[in-house]
């Protein structure tokens, strides 16, 4: 593109190769499977109003250097994109302004491809990917039947957050400190009925194939730790009132077991209310009722007051007999263990703050046999006032008792999860249908014989008002299942979606072979297979489409599978994924869950969905806070690009430091790489848009050794450097050349080409633009990747830097192999070091070879 200005106009070269890129499909995936490939994955975004924000350009960028540089290396590369698109704020926006969420989706996508589309990144547009495409979200519905039809998929009734003011179920996001975002009305727990996928089921599995993944050891730590596996005991202890059994609790310390001095129920265990004693029923009432009104999180900080109320209850202990008070307390919750637990406080600091603030009493079990211990005592020891145990390590103690108590009977080892099974529904409208009907269990045993490959082993039901309904799968061939248009994006009011208003869409006559299905309100059509059913008005949350969109991106345009099995083999999962530290348990849990089911079907031909994980480090704001609206120290890529260009942003956010370090923004800085890229075109070409003089365009010039050097140091250290994701030292490293590419008399123009491929995945255009101005073929990525000459990194001078007494007295150039007697003689040989040592006594003298020598003197 022409221009005679002495400047880089990034206004008009940039546009002009994104659109030559956009026209020539220069990122196009390749169908050459001969090839070595390289998948690199960004976590596709949320396309929300607000459009790109800083930090979605910083991983971007990261993972468009490498992918743009794998390509010139040689490789097959699938660098795709798209859009994570069913949302909360989708139908909020709908529900204030009654329009569609899709047409809001829509417009938001719109932004966002241009937004990227203006950073040049190097996707292959033609694989992108929307969740809220029925094309799409056909196989997120297929994936849902495996999961079902291998029983991992089940309803349950669950708590959800409940406000009776807007008669909605509304998620967690919408509660703040138990009461409703919108209004400020009050919220409750309720249980309603809810899909949830068995993802314990893979609990093992999940935990064991981390050590198959190159991810942040922090990454995998944090699924550890959300997994949760322990190992210890489940006891039964007895209660006082023989009518209700025993209650059951899990430990993962039956050592301290003569200990417990009292028990605690979690607030919705099934046996609380019988727990609950005439006297103490209405305090325990009043408990429950706040209770409620938290969150699992709120109730399990560590950090925050105890509270509880006794129910009025015992239980026997069953290692000594003792009567043990049973108390309700929001600290332990159903979904871990058995919702209840045995209270040993002398060894525990949250059952030591419990007993405190209630005066329970506090009994040591466990001792070092050290002075001046402390409660709670939390190290090994020994037994203590344990009865026949007493004196034993507590580590063989827990083995004996656990073996004591099962040989009786009232006890077991066992692995305990802190991982619950998968909440997988929502009472909204913009999310995936569930591809299932209900039907009465007569209609359910006429489609047996006909789908039963289809159903799980064990029939899925729930009973209402009476009535036992059975889920039935729709034939995969009738997806996909499309919402339906509604009058209203309001929920339904009885705690269903929006979907329950919708008569004709939700009671049909399906046939259960082919799943047609018309009104309930027509006549029956006639046939065998019609049966009448009524959808699942439950939709699917957003982190369905995200499970496995990478999997798409293989085979976007398959009508007849997620991906053709060749190509599944070919690209298999990502190389490389790129994306923030805040997914690294539910998002990447729920894919690696999805994933294995899918490769235990066969669908897959690997275990994990994610070789190698990268996070990218946040962006503060420049007063060193996160980066909110409410702040006011947001930074929008559009503006940067509007006033120093894509270029100098690209490069900028690599520059800031580590890819995967939070840095704060800093104005000031994006104006020296600005210089640098101007400096970069002004070396390049004449102040009439000519070729530089000094470049010799047939190669013959006299070029400085030095500089011939520096360019194969500077490939070497480039190519390592992106390879490890190490921008901000590449960008470095050619800064360093650029300087000397300036002071040099004349430069051969092949020297120029090679450090254009090398700036070419940190600042495209600019170097598309020199490219073809000096005469070369766009685009520039089809240029074979420069190597480095390893004859060319052999130093021929080392700079050594003398010391007296530890300070910078002078620098050496000297041989390589250099002796220290050599050294220290060229040393004395210097003016600058000789002045220091003038009437010194020389102690000592200390040489690191070819970079220190320190002379000691007094």
């Amino acid at each position: 593109m022409a221009t005679n200005s002495t400047d880089y106009d990034f206004l008009q070269i940039e546009p002009h190769w994104q659109s030559f890129w956009d026209t020539q499909k220069t990122f196009r995936a390749g169908t050459d499977t001969s090839k070595p490939k390289f998948y690199a994955l960004d976590m596709f975004p949320y396309p929300s109003g607000a459009g790109l924000h800083i930090g979605h350009p910083e991983g971007y960028t990261g993972s468009d250097i490498i992918s743009r540089a794998k390509r010139s290396q040689g490789f097959n590369v699938l660098h795709p994109i798209g859009w994570d698109a069913f949302g909360l704020p989708a139908e909020q926006h709908a529900v204030k302004t009654g329009t569609h969420p899709a047409s809001n989706t829509q417009n938001n996508i719109a932004n966002f491809r241009r937004q990227l589309k203006s950073l040049g990144f190097a996707y292959d547009w033609e694989r992108e990917v929307d969740t809220t495409d029925p094309k799409y979200f056909k196989w997120t519905q297929w994936i849902f039947l495996q999961l079902f039809k291998r029983g991992l998929a089940y309803v349950d009734e669950r708590p959800v957050w409940w406000c009776p003011e807007l008669r909605t179920v509304l998620a967690n996001e919408e509660v703040t400190d138990g009461k409703s975002e919108v209004g400020g009305f009050p919220v409750e727990r309720r249980n309603l009925r809810q899909w949830v996928l068995r993802i314990t089921a893979y609990a093992d599995r999940l935990l064991a194939d981390l050590k198959d993944v190159d991810w942040p050891d922090s990454t995998k730590r944090m699924q550890e730790a959300w997994i949760g596996r322990s190992e210890g005991a489940e006891l039964l202890f007895k209660l006082e009132n023989a009518a209700l059994g025993d209650l059951k609790v899990f430990t993962t310390r039956p050592d301290t077991v003569y200990g417990v001095t009292y028990m605690v129920v979690a607030p919705e265990h099934p046996l609380a209310d019988a727990l609950t004693t005439a006297a103490q029923r209405e305090q325990v009432a009043n408990y429950k009722k706040k209770a409620a009104a938290k969150s699992d999180l709120e109730r399990t900080d560590l950090a925050k007051e105890k509270s509880g109320v006794f129910s009025g209850s015992y239980a026997l202990n069953p290692a000594n007999g003792a009567r043990v008070p049973i108390w309700i307390a929001d600290y332990v919750v159903m979904g871990y263990g058995t919702g209840a637990i045995m209270a040993v406080p002398a060894h525990d600091d949250r059952d030591y703050d419990f007993a405190k603030q209630f005066d329970l009493p506090i009994i040591q079990v466990i001792d070092s046999g050290k002075p001046d211990q402390t409660l709670p005592f939390l190290a090994d020891g020994k037994l203590i006032n344990s009865g026949p145990h007493t004196g034993l390590d507590w580590n063989d103690a827990k083995k004996q008792i656990t073996a004591y108590f099962a040989s009786k009977g009232i006890g077991k080892a066992t692995i305990n999860y802190k991982l619950r099974d998968w909440l997988f529904s929502r009472q909204r409208y913009w999310g995936e249908p569930f591809p299932i009907v209900w039907v009465n269990e007569a209609d359910y045993n006429r489609a047996v014989a006909s789908r039963k490959a289809d159903l799980p082993p064990q029939p899925v039901k729930y009973t209402s008002e009476g009535k036992t309904l059975f889920a039935l799968p729709l034939p995969a061939v009738s997806l996909p299942l499309t919402l339906p248009d509604v009058q209203s994006y309001l929920p339904s009011g009885n705690g269903e979606s929006p979907l329950a208003n919708v008569t004709p869409w939700l009671e049909i006559w399906l046939n259960f072979e082919t799943g047609a299905a018309v009104p309930a309100t027509e006549a029956k059509p006639v046939g065998e297979s019609w049966i009448r059913a009524r959808r699942e008005t439950n939709t699917m949350p957003q982190w369905a489409g995200s499970c496995w969109y990478y999997l798409r991106y293989l085979d976007p345009k398959n009508d007849q599978a997620i991906a053709s099995p060749e190509l599944l083999k070919y690209w298999g999962v990502p190389d490389l994924y790129v994306g923030g530290a805040e997914h690294a348990v539910l998002h990447l849990l729920y894919a690696r869950f999805w994933h294995k089911v899918l490769f235990d079907e066969g669908v897959v031909p690997q275990a994990e969905p994610f070789k190698k994980l990268f996070h990218q480090g946040i962006i503060l704001g420049e007063d060193g806070e996160k980066m909110s609206k409410s702040r006011g120290n947001t930074v929008n890529p559009d503006d940067i690009i509007a006033s120093h260009g894509t270029d100098t942003l690209r490069l900028y956010l690599m520059f800031l430091g580590p890819l995967e370090a939070m840095k704060p923004w800093n104005p000031n800085g994006i104006e020296g790489v600005h210089r640098f890229l101007q400096k970069v075109w002004r070396e390049c070409l004449s102040r009439e848009g000519a070729i530089n003089p000094k470049i010799s365009v047939d190669n013959s010039a006299a070029e400085p050794a030095e500089l011939t050097k520096l360019l194969h140091e500077t490939i070497k250290k480039v190519t390592e450097d992106i390879d490890a994701l190490r921008f901000n030292t590449s960008i470095s490293q050619m800064m360093i050349f650029s300087n000397a590419l300036q002071k040099a008399p004349a430069v051969k123009r092949t020297t120029v080409l090679a450090f254009l491929q090398l700036l070419a995945p940190f600042a495209p255009h600019v170097a598309e633009e020199l490219w073809a101005r000096l005469g070369e073929k766009p685009s520039i990525l089809d240029a074979a990747w420069p190597k480095y000459d390893p004859a060319q990194l052999i130093a021929t001078e080392l700079k050594v830097v003398v010391q007296v007494n530890g300070k910078h007295r002078g620098e050496l150039m000297v041989a390589p192999g250099i002796t220290q007697d050599a050294a220290f003689a060229l040393a004395q040989a210097d003016a600058k070091v000789a002045a220091h040592l003038v009437g010194k006594e020389i102690k000592r003298v200390i040489y690191v070879p070819g970079r220190i020598l320190n002379i000691v003197v007094v």
